[in-house]
């Protein structure tokens, strides 16, 4: 019986990720795996219609000056229950070089739901082009209540996509 209820579990597991809302904002690290830096990382989700948008903010620095992108992302939930964050439009950044339009990241990320903290947390790799190579790394990002330390939701709230920001709210 107990190895019933064990099988039952695992296969309901990707049903209850999905079932749950993602939506809201999420602060913590990403990891790159060359540097070895921990770096700021945000992401905002939004839920319409059954369907997750986004953006995300992440930072590094160079030389102690620090850069900044923001991106739309686009949000999807497999059916292993994996939560995937697949890079969009880059709509914002400081970076001291024209970024290459074919850069993107893909995150692979498992919501991990303990003590009643929320919890996002995996891998990232980009893709490779001819003048750079991949990146690798971990990402983990807790969802936040407090939105007045948010540097993503500020800039949001500026731009136009405030009616994004509103409906969390």
């Amino acid at each position: 019986m107990k190895q019933f209820i064990i099988t039952i579990a695992v296969l309901c597991s990707p049903i209850l990720v999905l079932s749950q809302n993602i939506s809201g904002l999420w602060k913590g690290t990403l990891f790159n795996d060359s540097t070895s830096q921990s770096l700021p990382y945000e992401l905002f989700i939004k839920k319409d219609k059954n369907k997750y948008t986004g953006y995300s903010h992440s930072w590094f620095s160079i030389d102690g000056k620090e850069y900044y992108g923001i991106r739309k992302v686009k949000i999807t939930i497999a059916n292993d229950g994996k939560i995937v964050i697949k890079d969009g439009e880059l709509i914002e950044n400081n970076y001291p070089v024209v970024p290459d339009r074919r850069i993107s990241q893909l995150n692979v990320l498992d919501l991990v739901d303990a003590n009643n903290e929320k919890t996002l947390a995996g891998i990232f790799v980009t893709n490779s082009t001819k003048q750079y190579r991949e990146l690798t790394g971990k990402i983990n990002i807790q969802r936040v209540n407090s939105f007045t330390e948010s540097s993503l939701l500020l800039y949001l709230q500026k731009k136009e996509a405030k009616n994004e920001v509103a409906t969390i709210r």
